[in-house]
């Protein structure tokens, strides 16, 4: 993807949930990893996924609450 024509990638805060990030981008993880993504991927915004960087669906287990920092 380095060498291709930069792609919109939009980025939306789930109300309670994770962040859904649609459209081609790459994902470098913690450890540098890099990995082109294409399509929808929803990532983990509540802390708690046990497959970071995505998310499982934990914040519904847990009730997280994205209002809490206001």
């Amino acid at each position: 993807m380095d060498n291709q024509e930069e792609k919109k990638v939009t980025v939306t805060v789930v109300h309670n949930g994770p962040y859904s990030v649609d459209g081609e981008f790459l994902l470098v993880d913690k450890d540098g990893t890099k990995k082109d993504e294409k399509g929808k991927v929803f990532l983990c915004r509540c802390g708690h996924s046990h497959h970071k960087p995505f998310c499982d669906g934990t914040h519904l287990k847990i009730n997280f609450d994205d209002t809490a920092d206001d």
